[in-house]
């Protein structure tokens, strides 16, 4: 018999495959991206401490439309804004087991753009 799963449990046994190779540091933390229908969230995070030293989102920034590709270009702009006001350049990219498309790839660019590097 053959089963068909979630996409979300797809998803999360991708996750937990990055996961097992992809740790931050304190020299090159994280960047984790989650991505809801409604909104999209990231963090910077230090794995070895287990601290989030920035985050951003769409909740947070009080967007309109949380859940389009423009709402995902200013969260990256934001989140990188706020590593580099923190002397974060590099980071690693986690995009939590989402096909690198669409508002992650969105977020992803304007993170660069704005001055991380990855």
């Amino acid at each position: 018999m053959i089963t068909k799963e979630s996409k979300n449990v797809s998803r999360m046994r991708r996750h937990a495959r990055v996961r097992s190779k992809v740790s931050g540091t304190s020299a090159r933390p994280r960047l984790c991206v989650y991505r809801s229908n409604k909104n999209i969230e990231a963090q910077i995070i230090d794995d070895v401490k287990g601290v989030t030293l920035v985050s951003s989102s769409s909740i947070a920034l009080h967007l309109e439309l949380g859940s389009n590709i423009e709402a995902a270009k200013v969260v990256g702009a934001d989140i990188a804004k706020k590593a580099l006001a923190k002397d974060i350049k590099l980071v690693v990219f986690d995009r939590s087991g989402y096909i690198y498309h669409g508002r992650v790839k969105a977020l992803a660019e304007s993170a660069r753009e704005a001055g991380l590097e990855f």
